[in-house]
């Protein structure tokens, strides 16, 4: 029987890494190459330039012009989609079986859009938590209600 490989994404709207289970007792590891990070910019930074302005179409008075797409979700979302892509990508070579996702909400509806039908099939579960920071040897006490290790 050919054994079953369970990927881990854990990942935030700028950060994201990927460990891999193989058999019970095998413990999880870090596959290498398999770390994403986009530089994390506030929307001060990402703009250009300063809002625009507008005069107004009867009198001298000016205003504001809003931005109408918040520039760091739209960042984050492209991460997303860049990952939602290697992922695609990797599931069609027959990297991994099984799929767990760690991600902060935003991010995770931003992947959601993004997996193809395939990927999407093979997710066991996915968690709302954003575990960026925690260390690899912790990330096995958060799948225990999950999976076996």
């Amino acid at each position: 029987m050919k054994p079953v490989t369970t990927w881990i994404l854990i990942a935030n709207g700028a950060r994201a890494r990927i460990l891999e289970h193989k058999a019970l007792g095998a413990g999880i590891k870090a596959i290498k190459g398999m770390e994403f990070s986009d530089e994390k910019l506030s929307a001060s930074e990402i703009m250009a330039d300063k809002s625009g302005r507008a005069f107004a179409s009867v009198g001298n008075s000016r205003s504001t012009i809003e931005l109408k797409t918040d520039p760091v979700a739209k960042r984050e979302a492209e991460f997303a989609l860049k990952l939602a892509q290697t992922l695609n990508k990797k599931h069609q070579s027959k990297a991994f079986n099984r799929l767990i996702i760690f991600a902060a909400p935003n991010a995770l509806g931003d992947l959601r859009q993004s997996l193809n039908n395939d990927v999407s099939n093979s997710i066991i579960a996915e968690i709302t938590k954003d575990l960026t920071k925690v260390p690899n040897n912790e990330i096995a006490k958060h799948l225990k209600d999950v999976m076996l290790i």
